[in-house]
């Protein structure tokens, strides 16, 4: 045949095509030729040069320009299986793009053909469309289908019902126990028949949350349940108690505060002066004060809350009246002798009260990375009845408990304590996870007892704030990896059978460490192992960190450059220049003066939301997010040095900011994106994990959240793709074989099967949740409630003021 001139709707499109094949090639040169010169994978610059020649092949209207793609396509499916296996979503992103492109190529076969003046051939260019169409179409539906990096083997685990007596009564602490199990010993609401739950009621707290991005007003509530009334705080401080089987306001005390950044309430504590004492057991622990009020006065049950303004408030738990004996009416200051900065937003609660015995303990987070001259880290211990202090464990002075002078304040600058704490009635020992000294980032002028106290595990006695052992996780930390939790007590089995009244916490970092309650010895294995050291004059690094290696790891696997992602092959490439072009050396890479990158980043690996425990089937339940962090330190010009840093560290830093009292400003600290706003690591971007106890194995492990409301640039998707996303949030186990989690970025509150990790039900939210649902059988009606608050996921504009209880119809 001769050559033919293709129709104008052929030639046109053709063209079109070409065009789109030309503009990829270009891009991939442009950007490869960028990689290699990083070190990169020569991938992209070979096969961009090839699509290049194909893109004006096709241009040109020749067949070379179609044989050419498919040898760039067949080449590129070899090249993935080479750089990543049989990994899904790695593969989703380095084949659907030019498989689709693939399928337009091979239907312009027969034009190509006819041009070239040989048979069209529709049979064999249908049949390479269709298996591309095929491929594509098997590829996009696997995308609703959940990729779980673990899957559980061996039967189901049991149901065990509650024995008679042990029934949960009440959630009356934050973590439902002293101890932060988060486990509710309830077994009407099982894995067989939560596809029954309705919603019983809906209520309103009329206070909205306004931020997006973490740095404002979030409602990262769990409520206290205490028999059928529900004490619930707003992100403004607002305390309400309602009926818990109806959902009916009882009371509302509203507080309204204020503060420029991080207005937020996480949680109560709750305290009943005619309930017994508990005094300890243990042999050696110091007794817990007695108090006592007459039967008949005013707040003899009360709820003690920590306000953002800062200050400690004490409310009649039946009425919500401020409790006029405590403090000054009810109100005792936090910013007293905390020296500059504490009336300004640079301290404040942002955790729930811990009672220990008749002690109110309180903490509180200092502004990252600000300045060196901060205020203290200190914890104090406040009377539960008068508000008076009774000691303080300043980590400056960790063996004066007693306040300083009137003219003086607490040491400035030291680690602080700013996640939930736990108690031990059995030792009478509260257990403080703290952070880092300031500044995070920069630590020369750090002291000895900075470094000793910084990123620990910290147990006090609860009477007297002495301490009784510190356990460090991370040393000499620069990398604010704080212990973002409160410890979940166990009794950890051993292989001989006999088990250690134990704590279990996880870090930012992505470590979980096992530690003995009396000694603060580990219980699993823990290595010191050699680190990369880091060129900042003056800085003490150190030559080793610990690595919890008896203990599964979560989310903190050391990246490598075919780790890199994104939705496309386009932003994929961008990654991995961004990737290579930084300096990392794994997981505790030193900040510097050049471009580097640490994975998990400061918000971890895990964060405040905790661990939950089945301590019947001894299975422990984390959730994680893993979004990597960009960090460059620079030389503070006279200009940098009279920027403004508010210290809001949940904001992107991607313009130079001050780090007063340090020679140094940060240039950059932002999140490790891709240019249209996803992270840079191949997905999952947060999981839920299931760890045995008893072999310290990983049971189950599968991803948690879909892109349904959120997407590139904030844009919601709309899809229901369990890619796995960033929780914030946490946990709650029950004995009816059920974890629930609410802390994902799409609207929903889950319950996955304890055995398998298999998602069971699903509830659609108005708006997200950063809460951890609590659950509570109702004394009127003997019901099992099902309760989250939802006022908004971190990455969402949507936002709400809800209170939701479910049932069983």
């Amino acid at each position: 045949m001769s050559v033919q001139k293709l129709s104008r709707t052929a030639a046109v499109l053709l063209g079109i095509l070409g065009v789109v094949i030309l503009a990829m090639g270009i891009f991939f040169a442009y950007y490869g030729g960028k990689l290699v010169s990083v070190k990169g994978s020569p991938y992209f610059l070979i096969s961009g040069c090839l699509l290049v020649i194909s893109g004006v092949q096709l241009l040109r209207q020749r067949l070379s320009g179609a044989i050419l793609y498919f040898v760039v396509l067949v080449g590129t499916a070899i090249w993935a299986l080479w750089d990543v296996g049989f990994d899904f979503w790695p593969l989703v992103s380095r084949l659907l793009t030019l498989a689709g492109i693939g399928i337009l190529v091979a239907l312009s076969l027969p034009a190509l053909l006819r041009r070239a003046g040989k048979t069209p051939c529709w049979k064999g260019a249908g049949a390479i469309a269709a298996v591309l169409a095929i491929a594509f179409a098997a590829t996009v539906g696997g995308m609703f289908v959940p990729h779980d990096p673990v899957t559980a083997s061996g039967a189901p685990l049991p149901l065990t019902p509650v024995k008679p007596g042990e029934e949960q009564r009440d959630w009356a602490n934050y973590g439902n126990t002293p101890g932060a199990s988060r486990f509710v010993a309830l077994d009407q609401i099982t894995r067989d028949n939560v596809k029954d739950l309705q919603v019983a009621w809906t209520y309103r707290t009329g206070d909205i949350p306004v931020s997006p991005n973490g740095g404002g007003a979030e409602d990262q509530q769990t409520p206290l349940q205490i028999g059928n009334t529900l004490f619930l705080c707003t992100p403004h401080n607002n305390v309400i108690a309602v009926d818990a089987t109806t959902g009916k306001e009882r009371w509302k005390t509203e507080i309204n505060a204020k503060q420029k950044k991080w207005m937020r309430c996480r949680g109560l504590a709750y305290f009943d002066a005619q309930a017994p004492l508990q005094q300890p057991t243990l042999p050696g622990s110091s007794p817990v004060a007695a108090v006592s009020m007459p039967a008949d006065a005013q707040c003899t049950r009360r709820i003690i809350m920590n306000s953002v303004t800062p200050e400690l408030v004490a409310l009649d738990a039946d009425t919500g009246a401020f409790c006029e004996d405590f403090g000054n009416h009810g109100r005792v200051s936090l910013s007293a002798q905390m020296g500059k900065g504490a009336d300004t937003g640079l301290y404040y609660p942002t955790s729930a009260p811990t009672l220990a015995g008749t002690t109110v303990v309180i903490g509180g987070r200092v502004a990252d990375n600000v300045a060196t001259d901060m205020p203290g880290g200190v914890v104090r211990g406040f009377d539960v009845i008068t508000g008076e202090l009774r000691w303080a464990f300043d980590p400056g002075k960790p063996d004066d408990q007693q306040a300083p002078a009137s003219n003086e304040t607490f040491t400035r600058s030291t680690p602080n304590v700013w996640a939930p704490m736990s108690y031990d009635p059995q030792s009478n020992t509260v257990y403080m996870p703290t952070g880092s000294a300031a500044v995070d980032l920069w630590g020369v002028k750090h002291n000895a007892l900075d470094r000793k106290f910084g990123a620990s595990m910290v147990a006090v006695d609860a009477s007297t704030g002495k301490v009784k052992w510190v356990y460090q996780t991370v040393h000499n930390d620069l990398w604010d990896f704080d212990v973002p939790m409160q410890p979940t007590f166990t009794d950890f089995p051993a292989k001989d059978g006999k088990t250690t009244p134990a704590l279990i916490f996880g870090t930012k970092s992505g470590q979980l460490f096992v530690l003995d309650r009396a000694t603060g010895q580990p219980l699993t294995k823990v290595e010191e192992r050699n680190v990369t050291q880091g060129q900042i004059p003056k800085e003490i690094y150190s030559p080793t960190q610990p690595f919890s290696v008896g203990m599964p790891t979560i989310g903190a696997d050391v990246l490598k450059e075919s780790d890199m992602w994104g939705a496309t092959p386009f932003d994929q490439l961008i990654c991995r220049i961004e990737f290579k072009s930084k300096r990392y050396n794994g997981l505790f890479t030193p900040p510097g003066d050049d471009p580097s990158l640490n994975l998990p980043g400061s918000l971890g690996g895990m964060n405040w939301g905790g661990l939950s425990i089945d301590p019947v089937n001894q299975y422990l339940f984390i959730n994680d997010m893993r979004v990597g962090l960009e960090v460059q330190l620079i030389p503070a010009s006279p200009e940098i040095q009279g920027a403004k840093n508010d210290g809001n560290e949940a904001a992107a830093i991607s313009r130079p900011v001050p780090l007063s009292g340090t020679p140094y400003a940060i240039n950059a600290k932002v999140r490790f994106m891709s240019p249209i706003e996803i992270p840079c690591q191949k997905p999952p971007f947060g999981t839920l994990t299931a760890v045995d106890l008893k072999t310290q194995k990983v049971a189950w492990q599968v991803p948690v959240g879909t892109v349904k409301d959120t997407g590139p640039f904030g844009v919601k998707m709309g899809l229901p793709i369990p890619i796995g996303m960033p929780t914030i949030g946490g946990t709650m186990a029950t004995q009816g074989g059920l974890v629930f989690i609410a802390a994902t970025q799409d609207y929903y509150l889950r319950a996955f099967d304890t055995s398998t990790g298999k998602e069971v039900w699903k509830a659609r939210l108005p708006v997200g949740s950063q809460s951890t649902p609590i659950s509570y059988k109702s004394p009127v009606d003997g019901k099992q409630y099902l309760l989250i608050t939802a006022g908004g996921a971190r990455n969402s504009p949507d936002r709400g003021d809800y209170v939701i209880a479910y049932k069983l119809p």
